[in-house]
């Protein structure tokens, strides 16, 4: 039987990153079932959650990098 080595943090972000690509996936199917059937405010939507998306990806980016260098230490 063999345990789990990775430290909390690296969880943390793994389960960080599922989620966040899990959003992406919605929000991509949403975009384009909006456009197939011709709802403009579905786009409103999307442009509104792009804001918030790229500010979700660069906090992401910055605690990978904080695991890394943490993991790389360890």
């Amino acid at each position: 039987m063999t345990t789990n080595n990775y430290s909390p943090l690296f969880r943390l972000v793994a389960r960080f990153i599922k989620y966040f690509l899990l959003m992406t996936l919605g929000i991509a199917i949403a975009y384009t079932l909006s456009t197939i059937l011709g709802a403009s405010p579905g786009l409103a939507i999307v442009g509104v959650a792009f804001g918030w998306f790229w500010r979700l990806g660069v906090m992401l980016l910055c605690l990978i990098a904080v695991t890394m260098i943490y993991e790389s230490l360890r």
